[in-house]
């Protein structure tokens, strides 16, 4: 009995102890294990080059480069192909050759919600108000048997990203996004790990990600990352051959 009393006494001391912390304090301490603002910032933009498995042997491999504010453009690279998706800071345009198509087309709402949340340079935590999203504290909570914080950000257009931090070092974790589209809902989950100092600020170097069922169906090991590097303009823009057939249609992108 003396020592379950302990026990019960000792389990809710975390709980109590996370739950006094507000969602700005976390984000702080968030960002300065990151590196601090200040280092964040000074990151313009930045490449990574890596391994994506996704299982039975499946092996592809990706890039990706992301300049400010808001530019992305993604690989992937198998059997002498490449396919392309990137997000010029207004339209999303794809080449998707392993289906066949090898021009560039715009892209669809399903895939530009990914790409847009890739886009987000320094992640959903940073300027959140200036963004329009809002941030809150849920409480504690455990992943994959351990202690950790969980954060909730409703983004502008709605979709909601769940953050789990560590609770010693308060660096991301676990990512749970659920996407709203066209009255479904879609959810992801991505384990963040082996982090690693790029320019002073601590990035995952290995990502697991899946659906809530099977969170580890793919992953990505990031074999090389530099920041601030030379980078062309041009690869992030939207091909003159989709300039024409966006103002034909009237689709733009979303901000």
């Amino acid at each position: 009995m003396r020592h379950a009393l302990i026990v019960l006494i000792a389990v809710p001391c975390f709980a109590i102890l996370s739950h006094s912390q507000t969602a700005d304090e976390l984000i702080a301490k968030n960002l300065q294990a990151r590196g601090g603002m200040e280092k964040m910032k000074a990151i313009k933009n930045i490449r990574m080059t890596g391994r994506f498995e996704g299982g039975g042997g499946f092996t592809a491999s990706i890039g990706q480069e992301n300049a400010r504010p808001n530019l992305v453009r993604e690989t992937f690279s198998l059997q002498g192909m490449t396919a392309i998706q990137a997000y010029d800071g207004t339209t999303g345009w794809q080449v998707q050759p392993f289906g066949g198509k090898k021009d560039p087309e715009l892209m669809g709402e399903d895939d530009l919600r990914d790409v847009l949340l890739d886009a987000d340079f320094d992640g959903p935590l940073v300027d959140y108000k200036e963004k329009g999203s809002t941030v809150e504290y849920l409480g504690p909570d455990i992943v994959d048997g351990d202690d950790a914080l969980r954060l909730k950000v409703t983004l502008r257009n709605g979709d909601i990203i769940y953050d789990y931090l560590d609770p010693d070092s308060f660096i991301e974790i676990r990512r749970e996004v659920q996407q709203f589209i066209r009255g479904s809902q879609r959810d992801k989950v991505f384990g963040l790990g082996s982090y690693k100092p790029v320019a002073g600020v601590m990035y995952p170097f290995s990502i697991s990600q899946g659906p809530k069922d099977h969170p580890d169906a793919q992953t990505i090991t990031v074999q090389k990352m530099e920041a601030n590097v030379k980078m062309d303009p041009a690869d992030f823009m939207l091909p003159e051959s989709l300039r024409t057939e966006e103002k034909k249609s009237g689709i733009v992108g979303v901000h």
